[in-house]
């Protein structure tokens, strides 16, 4: 049964402001820039306000499912205790060795269980507050509150297919920026960037270390140090959380400064025309998941003290993503003639592809970039971890472990969410088909479908129930079934145009 958290496992609204932020911020963004050059400048920043928007909308969505979701637990926990109370208020009016008689089980104030001091204790005293996010519930729990047995096999498959996806794609990302880095051997100075030399090449001279062996290696020490985490709570990676935090901040500051800086010394390069509908899909197929949240939010908001003012907060990240990815993708698409697939390569002086000096501080700097990913998906693995390893559990045994061993409890779901994705990074380092599928489809699926339908069926749940139509402090802003249709056929929109990117151009 979902319980709620206790003060010792709460953070702050600003930490949960940080946890979002890192979670959303990816390694994605650094392919906008050539995708605003090829689908112009203006209609790039109106697709980015467009997708944070319609994001935004979706995550409000989970936000009000969640309360809802709350308010059920609530609910029936209240009628739970309402029963225990008439049948203590019975059993005090007889004779205590005539009450197993008399009392008659069949009767409909029964309770549904025999309720527990820690049930006891977690009964809301003021009804008015039945609405909350502090329940610890998982986005399965609210499927199975929610969908009937064919949409939580579906939401299951879906589910399990990003948040396994993406786990793969970080480890191989991680592994292989970390190999680029430490791996010294150039063969060909116009192929001197880890991203354009196969796998087979030595990593340093004289030594037979491959790059492949050492990727794989690397893939092991990644697994040691993030894959603990995935046998704790959230809460447990916040200083992990705050130190990333800044990193990432660093990193887009220092690429934003710097094309700003060869602006202002050269002039722009570039001249990306304002609008080029032929470079839509590339542009929709990098960008559309850039604002990824949803499959975590309800595991980072419940541990949130003081979660009133959430829907602010959750607004305030949104504009700040939105901002540093419209500030990073004009900049660089003005400041340089050519920006490289992956914008980091810009500012490196060993990428034939880069337009800048060589320097040592330039060195220095796209080191520091080089590694970007290892700072931005390194916090963002312990969180979809623990996030697949809740769900994974909550699908198969059910929320309430304490009838199965503590190995099942405490070590089978942890190892179930990191050994398989780790083992298809050691399979191979090239994830292709696994992007496709999982964020042309499934991501589709997590971000716009299930909170769009969780939110129209949790809606109807509550209104069934007395008090149900009262004031809910944390509803969605776009109310209405019409906002519902319009997030359903816009997920349509962006899988066929992705479809179409990957699949048939």
């Amino acid at each position: 049964m979902p319980f709620a958290l206790s003060a010792d496992d709460q953070y702050s609204p600003w930490t949960g402001l940080v946890y979002i932020f890192n979670l959303i911020v990816g390694t994605g963004a650094l392919t906008l820039p050539a995708s605003f050059l090829k689908a112009g400048w203006g209609l790039g920043a109106g697709l980015i306000v467009i997708l944070a928007f319609v994001s935004f909308i979706t995550a409000t969505f989970v936000l009000e499912a969640l309360s809802c979701a709350n308010f059920i637990v609530r609910y029936k926990r209240m009628r739970l205790l309402s029963r225990v109370s008439h049948r203590i208020s019975r059993a005090n009016q007889i004779n205590q060795s005539d009450t197993d008689d008399e009392v008659d089980e069949s009767n409909e104030d029964a309770p549904l269980f025999t309720p527990t001091e820690d049930a006891i204790e977690r009964f809301p005293s003021q009804p008015r507050h039945f609405y909350s996010l502090n329940e610890k519930l998982e986005m399965s729990d609210m499927s199975n509150m929610f969908f009937g047995r064919l949409g939580q096999i579906l939401f299951f498959l879906c589910f399990a297919i990003y948040l396994y996806g993406d786990l793969a794609i970080y480890t191989a990302v991680v592994s292989k920026s970390l190999s680029d880095v430490i791996c010294t051997y150039e063969p060909n100075i116009n192929a001197s960037c880890g991203d354009n030399l196969p796998p087979e090449t030595k990593c340093w001279e004289g030594i037979s270390f491959t790059r492949l062996s050492i990727y794989r290696i690397l893939i092991a020490v990644f697994l040691g140090c993030m894959g603990p985490f995935a046998f704790f709570n959230v809460q447990k990676t916040k200083y992990l959380q705050l130190f990333t935090s800044f990193m990432r901040w660093l990193a887009f500051t220092v690429m934003i400064s710097l094309a700003v800086r060869q602006l202002i010394t050269k002039g722009p390069e570039g001249h990306p025309s304002v609008a080029n509908i032929t470079g839509l899909p590339a542009l929709l197929g990098a960008s559309v998941y850039s604002f990824m949240c949803h499959h975590s939010l309800p595991g980072l908001i419940a541990p949130i003290s003081g979660n009133n003012h959430i829907k602010r907060l959750l607004a305030l990240d949104y504009g700040l993503i939105a901002s540093f990815y419209l500030l990073l993708s004009l900049t660089g698409v003005f400041a340089f003639s050519q920006p490289d697939e992956l914008y980091t390569l810009v500012f490196n002086p060993r990428c034939s592809a880069s337009d800048i000096e060589d320097s040592t501080f330039m060195r220095f700097i796209g080191y520091f970039l080089a590694l970007f990913p290892v700072f931005t998906l390194s916090t963002s693995f312990p969180i979809i971890a623990i996030t697949l390893r809740n769900n994974l559990q909550n699908a198969t045994v059910g929320s309430n472990t304490a009838s199965y061993p503590w190995i099942v409890q405490r070590l089978l779901f942890p190892f179930l969410s990191v050994i398989p994705p780790v083992l298809v990074a050691l399979i191979s380092e090239n994830l292709e088909i696994l992007v496709r599928i999982t964020g042309s489809f499934a991501g589709a699926g997590i971000q716009y479908i299930i909170p769009a339908l969780l939110v129209l069926f949790a809606r109807r749940e509550v209104q069934k129930l007395p008090s149900g139509e009262s004031e809910n402090v944390f509803a969605s802003p776009f109310q209405g079934t019409v906002w519902v249709v319009v997030v359903l056929l816009w997920a349509i929109a962006c899988i066929l145009l992705v479809f179409f990117k990957l699949f048939l151009s």
